[in-house]
């Protein structure tokens, strides 16, 4: 194949490998999560706190599992409100320090998708 083509070849690739489907293996918990963004552009996986089911938009991290837990970034006022509403707790990455606008889900899944979509909107608009 001649060296033009190779290139050309080569950025057709590129351009049909989605970074949110084709990273490192995720968890299958955050499957649903990463198959909802996976059509959008803007969002990538990426690695961090020791785990490759991470999603940002914009260079920013909006959802990621934890050792097994949903983590979500949210106005504070909404995280204030999930957490004394039980349904959640403020994320702490390990340092004893918690995190204002992180929320920490654990148990069931049915939230999940819309939360984050929920942070999605709130980080994509915060990153503008």
């Amino acid at each position: 194949m001649p060296k033009t083509a190779k290139k050309v070849a080569k950025k057709v690739v590129k351009a049909k490998a989605n970074p949110v489907v084709s990273a490192p293996a995720i968890e299958p918990a955050f499957a649903p999560i990463v198959a909802a963004f996976a059509d959008d552009p803007a969002v990538t996986r990426r690695r961090m706190f020791s785990s490759e089911s991470v999603l940002s938009v914009g260079g920013k991290i909006f959802v990621m599992m934890v050792r097994g837990t949903l983590v979500l970034k949210l106005p504070k006022v909404r995280v204030d409100e999930l957490v004394e509403a039980g349904k959640g707790a403020h994320f702490d990455p390990g340092h004893g320090r918690l995190m204002k606008e992180w929320l920490a889900l654990a148990g069931s899944k049915p939230p999940w998708l819309e939360l984050s979509r929920e942070a999605y909107r709130f980080v994509k608009g915060v990153a503008r």
